[in-house]
């Protein structure tokens, strides 16, 4: 079988051609700028792979995958309303098939990567935000509005980092933008108290706090970026304690910042389930990072082409 994958982003796009082993055979990339404009590039990108059994499309939400319609993302403006899957289908003839990008990235661990075999199993983005894709019962559970597995919403403290709209959010704590937020209170407190920080240089450079920088500094051993990871690996061991409670997971895969950065936030983050979870459920549960990397994009896509055209 080949299959075409369309992963929709707020910055990029790409268009790819795989097989139902999740191998990506051709790619095309381009920048996201208006509708219009990327509409065409995608299906432009899509004629030139060629032939293939069935289209699909890996977007953020909020989306109805069942009517095949984009709804609005944040990260995608003017995107109103389109109803994608029914516009390729009448131009490709052939089916095509919507899905958020967590339930498509879930998809794809699950089937090719760190979720391998598993009946239960969660999916965290943790990336620029934080979204979860939920596999029950050995199949993609995406709720009645879609809405399942928006557990960035989550207040987990009532301040904090802001993510998802929401101050001290689950999002807040445990994402790129999150912890850079984290990062950044924290050194606007040293300097006031005239204190040196080890990932900024001053007051005047606080907006230029990353996620990276300051686990680049971690990495190398400075207390106070350690500090930044111990609390985001703290309330990643809370929110991921509801998670295990809640839905008995057998694999918990995270993506982006965990992969990146599991020595700095494994050890608080299993204290905290250690001291919160059930313990039946908690042992039955392994928390790894993403298998995929950089490709699961690509793979996401793909994934939610062939899981629609077995169904």
């Amino acid at each position: 079988m080949r299959y075409i994958g369309v992963d929709i982003g707020g910055t990029k796009c790409a268009v790819v051609l795989g097989n139902q082993d999740g191998e990506i055979l051709q790619k095309i990339r381009f920048e996201t700028t208006t509708l219009e404009e990327t509409m065409e590039k995608i299906r432009g990108a899509i004629r030139e792979l060629g032939e293939c059994d069935a289209i699909g499309i890996s977007c953020g939400g909020p989306l109805d995958s069942k009517r095949g319609v984009i709804l609005s993302p944040p990260n995608l403006v003017g995107w109103d309303e389109v109803h994608i899957t029914e516009e390729f289908e009448r131009e490709f003839g052939v089916p095509a098939f919507l899905r958020n990008d967590a339930d498509a990235c879930a998809l794809a661990e699950w089937k090719f990567g760190a979720g391998q075999g598993c009946e239960n199993m969660i999916f965290l983005t943790f990336g620029t935000g934080l979204g979860a894709g939920l596999i029950l019962n050995g199949r993609l559970y995406s709720g009645t509005t879609d809405s399942a597995g928006e557990v960035g919403h989550v207040r987990l403290e009532r301040f904090g980092p802001v993510g998802y709209g929401k101050s001290g959010s689950f999002e807040g704590f445990c994402s790129g933008s999150g912890i850079a937020q984290a990062a950044s209170i924290m050194a606007r407190e040293a300097f006031q108290s005239g204190r040196k920080v080890s990932y900024c240089t001053g007051m005047d450079a606080l907006d230029a706090i990353t996620a990276k920088t300051v686990a680049d500094a971690a990495n190398a051993g400075n207390e106070d970026a350690l500090a930044v990871y111990r609390q985001c690996g703290a309330m990643l061991g809370r929110g991921l304690s509801i998670l295990i409670d809640v839905l008995n997971p057998e694999r918990i895969v995270i993506g982006s910042v965990f992969a990146r950065s599991e020595n700095l936030l494994r050890e608080e983050m299993q204290r905290v389930i250690d001291a919160e979870c059930l313990p039946i459920p908690a042992a039955a549960c392994r928390v790894v990072p993403a298998a995929l990397g950089e490709q699961i994009g690509d793979v996401a896509a793909l994934s939610v082409a062939a899981q629609g055209n077995q169904n």
